[in-house]
């Protein structure tokens, strides 16, 4: 077995940390759905330079947006299954539920809603079924991301690939000096950095992983749009119920965002964990006489 020096410069070799500052003056929506399309995009140019043959794709969450063309595009024909996020109103909701259909019909996609995954843990997939896995800004929501990589590696076919984008753990960080009698802070569920996700990647035997992290600037000239967003992010429980003084808080928020993709090679191969080999069943032969 290799030694934790030896497993750490491994993983460091797959690392490339770029970070800078982006200003923006646009506040959120209730689910942040305009920093979601926006991520996504950068997602996508990502992965320009990606060579990826893909037929089915899976998308954790699903939600409306021009990304949605922007892979069409890109992968003519594909099935894109969806785990799809159900807080929509108006328009936006009906034009994007009669899409869901669409593909359901059409392409024989499935479709979930991200409440069921959540409760169940499980999607609702067979194993082996998919080619492409994007997943925008949902790792930070979940209380046990090591098992939803656990599912994406299962879902993955063999060579398929894992792009994902998460908010680490320096997201609102200007919070942090509010007096504690204004707001009550919210952690994140899942406060990792890109480091703690690197080294969860490879734990779960995904190959040759990817990363690196941005910082974004949200600037607010209201109180109530950066109390609005820093909901919307899950930064706080509750907004202030009094009108506060000027200047008691930050006029910008931090958003820390990381980028990651990663592969399942070597589907086929025993999972080595404690110095001991575990063999997938399938992998057994009987022998003949």
């Amino acid at each position: 077995m290799p030694s934790e020096a030896h497993t750490s410069k491994k993983i460091e070799r797959y690392f490339l940390e770029i970070a800078w500052g982006a200003e923006y003056t646009q506040q959120m929506t209730q689910a942040i759905r305009w920093l979601q399309d926006e991520i996504a995009d950068r997602m996508l140019q990502k992965l320009d330079i990606v060579k990826l043959d893909v037929n089915a794709a899976l998308l954790v969450p699903a939600f409306p947006g021009k990304y949605l063309s922007t892979l069409t595009k890109r992968f003519p024909g594909v099935r894109i299954d969806s785990v799809y996020e159900e807080d929509l109103s108006g328009i936006s909701s009906f034009t994007f539920k009669a899409s869901l259909l669409r593909r359901r019909v059409f392409n024989g996609a499935q479709n979930c809603s991200l409440e069921d995954y959540l409760k169940s843990g499980k999607l609702t997939l067979p194993d082996n079924s998919v080619d492409f896995i994007f997943s925008d800004l949902l790792l930070q929501d979940l209380a046990d991301p090591r098992h939803f990589l656990q599912e994406c590696w299962r879902v993955l076919k063999e060579g398929g690939l894992f792009s994902f984008s998460y908010l680490g753990p320096d997201t609102g960080k200007e919070l942090r000096s509010v007096d504690a009698d204004i707001f009550k802070l919210k952690n994140l569920l899942s406060p990792w950095d890109m480091h703690d996700m690197g080294d969860a990647l490879l734990g779960e035997r995904f190959s040759d992983p990817v990363m690196d992290m941005e910082f974004l600037n949200l600037g607010y000239e209201s109180d109530v749009l950066l109390l609005a967003d820093a909901g919307a992010l899950k930064l706080i429980e509750s907004a202030p119920t009094k009108t506060l003084e000027k200047g008691l808080l930050p006029q910008k928020l931090t958003l820390e965002v990381v980028y990651g993709h990663t592969w399942a090679i070597g589907k086929q191969f025993a999972r080595v964990q404690d110095k001991v080999a575990y063999i997938d069943v399938n992998q057994i032969g009987r022998k003949s006489r």
